[in-house]
């Protein structure tokens, strides 16, 4: 297991911790994937009119049951069960059973598992993002780099917004902030604009593929901490639209770095 420094700097060996990452997102697949093909869940709504199916709720029990049965000294927060296992363990795994459940639900297979091994001082650790129904995982752990599917990932070398390819997640949100329209120039700017959504702009940004991410106002820890870190480990920044390397703010931005600053200048007012 890791440890943290003075400096708040990870260290030691997280490869058992990304080996039983990785095993739980294997745990995640099994039970997720069949409901999708068959469309074997039932839809239903939270408070704030996302959806969610059964489907959600068991994966991320299936997942919490796993890690406390073999990391009972570890913490766990999902989006669905909240809070379980040691609550004042420093080691923390944050998951999203599902990210895109309306995509899910509408047979669009664009929906991952999001697993994040973070501590208490906001450090993550180890990431896995799973997305069985397109046969794609990433992963990677702090100072390890990040993987796709075993081909380290490595952000593009875009410097000029004209040049970049972008993907834009617009939510009321935005609107609230006065800043949609900021939003729209940034997309006028680019030479292509896109709106993947979710976990997948992120991991795109990490490949290399996308120059540029903004996710929808409202964002939470869990939907967050697993591709901040595969981004950063890929030679990105991810923030929140005022530049906090962060996971716990309602706003995320991913870049390949190059790009950030004067998209910061733009959203962060």
């Amino acid at each position: 297991m890791g440890t943290v420094e003075p400096s708040g700097e990870l260290s030691g060996d997280l490869s058992g911790e990304l080996a039983f990452g990785i095993e739980l997102a294997e745990l995640a697949d099994g039970f997720t994937l069949p409901r999708f093909e068959q469309a074997d869940f039932t839809l239903g709504w939270k408070d704030d009119r996302t959806e969610v199916t059964e489907a959600d709720r068991g994966a991320e029990q299936l997942l919490a049951d796993h890690v406390l049965a073999n990391r009972p000294g570890h913490g766990f927060f999902g989006e669905e069960h909240g809070l379980q296992g040691d609550v004042d363990s420093p080691w923390r795994w944050i998951v999203d059973p599902i990210d895109g459940t309306s995509g899910f639900v509408r047979g669009i297979p664009v929906w991952a598992t999001l697993i994040a091994l973070t501590h208490d001082e906001h450090d993550v650790a180890v990431s896995v993002v799973s997305a069985p129904a397109i046969g794609r995982r990433w992963w990677a752990s702090h100072g390890q780099g990040a993987f796709a599917d075993g081909t380290r990932c490595q952000v593009s070398d875009v410097d000029e917004m004209t040049a970049a390819q972008v993907s834009i997640t617009f939510n009321s949100g935005w609107d609230q902030l006065g800043l949609t329209s900021e939003l729209v120039t940034i997309l006028r700017q680019a030479r292509r604009g896109r709106g993947f959504g979710d976990f997948w702009q992120h991991c795109l940004v990490a490949e290399g593929a996308l120059d540029l991410a903004v996710d929808a106002v409202g964002v939470a820890p869990y939907d967050v901490a697993p591709v901040r870190l595969i981004v950063e480990e890929a030679g990105g920044r991810f923030t929140d639209r005022h530049g906090n390397a962060t996971h716990e703010h309602p706003t995320a931005i991913s870049s390949n770095g190059l790009l950030h600053d004067q998209v910061i200048e733009r959203l962060g007012r």
